[in-house]
């Protein structure tokens, strides 16, 4: 196995454990706080997730992806990043601290105004940690950024879950929050070797301006894409109905990570390394869209299958209208990881023009096209966006056709065979289990048929994306029996 072969395979194993066990502690504190709290509760703090993450982006300035790309990195990159990036969240802070009661007016709620200034502590605390996380992602530490956010999920998840047991309701979601991103700064420093000195100099962001600038713009227009509906929802509709979206975006978001995130530890990196080969770029990158459509297709739509009862069973009928939105939005989560990819090829190659114009034009398209539904209720919001994330696709695949010289055709051989099997597999489950009516046996049953079906069909099909994964299985194992 080649050097960067195994890095890459140790980094989507790391990945995968960070975020298969996120994934666990995010459901079972999403479970007791779901049955503590109600949907005005998350609505409350959702309507600020969109400030939350411009601001962060803000901070980041596309600094952690610059740094990425660069060929060779020197302390004086990282020292400058730091202190811009610190200097950044005190700045935002104090903007959105001022800003917090024209935030209220606009949701007509003054209690957003104190909340929102509590919240907003996080960019503080987040902003001396940037340079330390890109140091971790530029050298595929992904092992350590693991036991870094592994801790802080659990304190701050046990913390958020005290807290709204004695009353505290969205006050407990934001100190959960908080504490989160505290626990994961201080990780942060005590797993990267890098220390910033007081010698601050800006000269070399100067260097880095170019691609960063594009991947700020770039980013805010993600953020915005990404948090949009929940904001305008907001605005257009109630904090029970925000509640309920916000709570099948939670459900929706924990699944789609555990994929995307685990590939994203490693794909920039990965493909930037090998971009001088274009004949062996087209190959890593073709082998990342069939180990992504393996993984997200069965997980993603299965979850939509299985969306009225798990709900049901693990938070209660009070959230029963988040059914839908949730089984929309797994839709999207089967596609995103696959849409990551398309991105960070892109990226790779040094191309933050092309998805920052990009990204501008899906998300203008995007909001155009909310206030055009909104009439029509939440349901026909929810539909647009995912269409339109999915559509995207497409044209990402446009510019990576250009980059590498991958066509439609082979893109979707690598891809919709594992569509077509999980469709399969999820219609012979719903088919099979018509006849049960309880919700604990037909969640039960669902699973346990589509599972294993998969499971053969991933086996008499000989695909061979699963025989490998079998295969590193196998040799980790071999080699800690030794």
């Amino acid at each position: 196995m080649s050097e960067l072969k195994q890095r890459t395979a140790h980094g989507l194993m790391w990945g995968g454990i960070n975020n298969g066990v996120q994934l666990v502690l995010n459901a079972v504190f999403g479970v007791v706080l779901a049955r503590i709290l109600n949907s005005e509760d998350y609505g409350m703090v959702g309507q600020l997730a969109i400030f939350t993450a411009i601001a962060n982006t803000l901070q980041d300035s596309g600094f952690t992806t610059a740094l990425a790309n660069r060929r060779e990195v020197r302390h004086e990159d990282y020292n400058a990043v730091f202190w811009f990036s610190t200097l950044m969240g005190v700045g935002m802070y104090l903007l959105l601290f001022f800003c917090a009661p024209f935030i209220a007016d606009f949701y007509g709620n003054p209690q957003v105004t104190p909340l929102a200034r509590y919240l907003f502590l996080g960019f503080l605390l987040s902003s001396i940690s940037i340079a330390q996380n890109a140091y971790l992602f530029r050298h595929l530490m992904v092992k350590q950024r693991a036991m870094a956010q592994l801790p802080a999920l659990f304190l701050s998840g046990s913390i958020g879950i005290v807290l709204a047991w004695n009353g505290m309701t969205y006050w407990g979601i934001a100190t959960q929050t908080l504490t989160y991103i505290g626990f994961t700064t201080l990780f942060y420093w005590h797993f990267s070797p890098w220390r910033p000195t007081l010698r601050i100099d800006f000269r070399p962001l100067k260097e880095m301006f170019g691609f960063s600038s594009k991947m700020l713009v770039t980013n805010l227009f993600v953020q915005l894409n990404a948090n949009v509906v929940s904001a305008l929802l907001g605005r257009l509709y109630t904090e029970k109905e925000v509640g309920y979206y916000t709570q099948g975006n939670k459900w929706h978001s924990m699944a789609a990570m555990f994929i995307t995130g685990m590939i994203g530890n490693v794909a920039q990196p990965t493909l930037a390394e090998v971009s001088d080969n274009r004949d062996r770029q087209r190959a890593v990158f073709r082998k990342m869209l069939r180990f992504a459509a393996f993984l997200s297709f069965p997980m993603m739509l299965g979850l939509a299958l299985i969306a009225r009862e798990f709900i049901v069973i693990v938070i209660g009928d009070k959230w029963l209208d988040s059914v839908p939105i949730l089984q929309m939005l797994c839709v999207w989560g089967a596609f995103a990881p696959l849409s990551s990819i398309y991105t960070n090829l892109i990226l790779s190659k040094g191309k933050s023009d092309i998805y920052m114009w990009s990204i501008i034009v899906q998300c203008c398209l995007q909001l155009i096209g909310i206030l055009l539904v909104y009439p029509y209720g939440v349901h026909a919001i929810v539909a647009l966006s995912v269409t339109i994330n999915v559509s995207w696709i497409l044209v990402w695949h446009y510019f990576v056709r250009r980059e590498i010289g991958l066509s439609l055709w082979h893109a979707l051989k690598d891809m919709l065979p594992f569509l077509f099997i999980t469709l399969l597999t999820l219609g012979v489950s719903r088919y099979a289990t018509l006849g049960i009516h309880n919700a604990y046996l037909l969640f039960v049953a669902k699973i346990g048929i589509a599972i294993p079906l998969y499971i053969a069909l991933m086996w008499l099909s000989n695909a061979k994306i699963f025989r490998e994964s079998v295969s590193y299985l196998q040799m980790l194992k071999g080699k800690r029996a030794l």
